[in-house]
Parts: C-alpha cells; structure tokens; sequence
C-alpha cells in the first residue's frame, strides 16, 4: 500500500515505469527493481546538459504530440530522464512510454528519437526536491556514490541517471532522482 502511495504520489496521476523498492536506507537512498519496459528516447551531442536537456525535451514532446508513425497523440509520463556518462558530452534523454503502447509503440518519425527497451534492473535512488540544475544534479549524484562506496554497494561508477518529475511550473514540492544501476 505505501509503495503504490509513494508511486502514485511521485507521478502525479502521469504514469512511470513500475518498480518496487527491496530495502531503504535512512535518509540517504533507497534500492528500487524496476521492470523492463520501453523508452522513447533520443541522443544530443556537443551540447552543455542543459541544452541538451531542452533539446531532447522538445523532440520527445513532438513525438508524443503525433509526430509518429501513426500520428497519435500520447500521454505525458514521468520520469524524464537523462543518460550521464563519465567524460562524455553526449547526453541520452527519454520519456517512459505509456503502459498502452508497451506492447507496440508507435514509431518516431524523426530520424534522432528511437524506442529503446530498458531489461529490469536494481536500481540504488537518490531522491531531492527544488529545482534541479545539472550541477545540482552532479552534486546528488557525488553524495550517493560516495554513500554507496562507504557501505561497500558494487555499482555501476562509469555513468548516472538523472530524472526529473515535475512541470517547470510546479514551484512547490519539487521531486527530483539520481539513479546508478547497482552491479
């Protein structure tokens, strides 16, 4: 019941991926199993984050505005993530595809955004409120790693999620996550 509250409570009535949370640690993480489902997504390069943020952002909403192959409509879902590799200026952004269309996404027809299937996967979350900048984002994501080295966790070091929840209008209980895929 808490789980599905928190769920619920997170996504604000916008569907996201389903996981289940294995264990919680205090204040600082907690370690969600996700399902496998699919992503539409797209990779900008050269850009700072942010930019690449807004990019990526609005070819995404253009596909789930109907520029696919069906030119349907889709709804909105939560989180937003973006892929963060180690010493790489390319950042991979994606929209969680609504459980109606796991099955059979509508294809994108814009040759930059593409369905990706992500497998189920353990995933170690650190979740923060406030607007989320990308160093704010950097910053999370440090204190989580060092907290995962500190209780000797094995994870992936080499790249992070970043995933964002709320409409840049929501000005009050802002819900933001850094994400590393636990080894």
């Amino acid at each position: 019941m808490i789980k599905s509250f928190k769920q619920t409570f997170l996504s604000l009535d916008l569907q996201s991926p389903r996981w289940s949370s294995s264990e919680t640690m205090a204040k600082d993480y907690e370690l969600r199993q996700y399902e496998t489902a699919k992503w539409v997504s797209t990779v900008i390069r050269g850009e700072t984050q942010k930019e690449a943020m807004r990019q990526g952002f609005w070819k995404l909403f253009h596909y789930i505005q109907g520029k696919n192959e069906k030119e349907m409509k889709i709804d909105m879902t939560v989180p937003v993530t973006c892929l963060i590799k180690s010493g790489c200026a390319d950042f991979k952004i994606s929209f969680f595809v609504p459980f109606e269309h796991q099955d059979s996404p509508p294809q994108p027809t814009d040759s930059d955004v593409f369905i990706e299937e992500r497998k189920a996967a353990s995933i170690f979350v650190r979740s923060f409120g406030g607007f989320a900048s990308p160093e704010k984002y950097a910053e999370e994501a440090e204190v989580l790693a060092r907290i995962l080295r500190n209780r000797g966790q094995p994870f992936h070091e080499d790249f992070f999620y970043t995933a964002g929840y709320d409409s840049p209008f929501k000005l009050f209980n802002r819900h933001n996550e850094v994400w590393y895929f636990k080894k």
